[in-house]
């Protein structure tokens, strides 16, 4: 029997798009043979749709005509099963009911990458692949990253970070980053990818408005230093914190003096957009082997770090004038997955995706052997004297 997975993807986030381009890309290159694919649409108000058209592509053209033609689905748990049942519920008749084996979620993002989504299938018991609820927001939240890749002896920038509390002392805040960092300076939302938000600064003037368009995006932003000479490179990791490989570096190339969210979906959207699999990039990057290794050897090291789970991508810096190489960011969730990374190193993208499903469930065996809850109950306590006896009892 095959196993059903639901892929997911869209949601309430500002990457809603990008993540509809990769779930739909991964979806073409599952293994029909292994796996009965249902492709399940978050819209923006956070609701699920599936149906004939939900996935495919050109249908996303016009959303509200795609919704109309659909069944909206909410998940439930039901006698160990979790199941789609259609939605809202329709008097005198039965809803329509699929059960799902794992989900796999390709969303990218706040309120869905950012471990929601991932708290929400963990309490309805249904195997996921990915990162789980810690891993992911850690994942998203740059600032926590970094201190705990800090802590592991994973090089990172020093940063400062603001909240919206503080842009009411605006020069203050202007005239402690220059102070502290200088300029050039990179002014960053705190949890979103993309690229979205994201400012360079070379002066007063230009962080001002960094910072204000970094606020419309979350109310927490990072700011650290720019690297005047800076060379990105990215390598993607696969498994869990028990065992993971690297896979080949690429060097993503760019207009700009940072990489934009033009760069990485719109530069080639003639015909409709790849996502990230369309940027312009050298692959295999043009590294030494010593850097190669060193690169592909702590992106490694810092994914299980971070306990990580599923394939992630990370992002590195190397300063060109002293050739320092620096952890920058980590996404949970790719976009396209990065399987063109590990196409180099002969891994094809339904093999990527059979293995991503594999984990899924592999975590979900490991966590039948932990044990979650006991057999007492301590409300029956109530009738030897009340709770009283708890008062001090911490």
């Amino acid at each position: 029997m095959k196993i059903k997975v639901a892929v997911m993807f869209g949601g309430k986030s500002v990457e809603h798009e990008v993540s509809i381009i990769s779930g739909i890309q991964a979806i073409a290159n599952m293994d029909t043979d292994r796996y009965d694919i249902l492709p399940i649409y978050i819209t923006k108000q956070n609701e699920m749709y599936i149906g004939d058209n939900i996935g495919d592509i050109n249908a996303y053209k016009n959303i509200d005509n795609l919704l109309k033609e659909s069944q909206r689905v909410i998940m439930v748990n039901e006698d160990g099963h979790v199941k789609l049942l259609s939605f809202p519920f329709k008097l005198f008749k039965k809803p329509r009911e699929i059960k799902i084996d794992v989900a796999f979620p390709i969303v990218h993002g706040t309120n869905v990458e950012d471990g929601t989504l991932q708290g929400f299938l963990k309490l309805l018991g249904l195997p996921f692949v990915g990162c789980d609820v810690t891993a992911s927001a850690i994942g998203m939240d740059k600032y926590i990253m970094k201190t705990v890749l800090k802590d592991n002896n994973i090089p990172v920038l020093d940063c400062l970070h603001y909240t919206t509390a503080d842009y009411k002392n605006i020069n203050q805040m202007i005239e402690n980053i220059e102070k502290e960092l200088g300029y050039p300076v990179i002014v960053k939302p705190i949890n979103l990818g993309s690229s979205v938000g994201i400012g360079l600064a070379n002066d007063k003037n230009e962080l001002l408005s960094a910072i204000d368009d970094a606020f419309l995006y979350a109310n927490k932003v990072l700011v650290e230093h720019g690297i005047k000479n800076l060379r990105e490179i990215n390598c993607a990791v696969l498994g869990d914190v028990n065992e993971a490989i690297a896979s080949e570096c690429e060097e993503p190339l760019h207009k700009d003096e940072i990489l934009s969210y033009e760069d990485k979906y719109l530069s080639n959207a003639k015909g409709g957009s790849k996502g990230m699999a369309s940027v312009q990039r050298k692959l295999p990057a043009d590294l030494t082997v010593e850097m190669r290794e060193k690169i592909r050897s702590m992106a490694v090291e810092a994914f299980k770090q971070l306990g990580c789970n599923g394939v992630a991508r990370i992002d590195f810096m190397i300063d060109e004038d002293n050739g320092s190489l620096y952890f920058n960011e980590i996404n949970t969730i790719p976009g396209s997955l990065a399987f063109y990374l590990w196409e180099p190193i002969g891994m094809p993208y339904k093999e990527l995706l059979n293995r991503l499903i594999d984990l899924a469930l592999k975590r979900k065996r490991e966590e039948e052997n932990i044990t979650f809850s006991f057999d007492t109950n301590i409300l029956s306590m109530q009738s030897k004297g009340g709770f009283k006896g708890f008062k001090n009892a911490k």
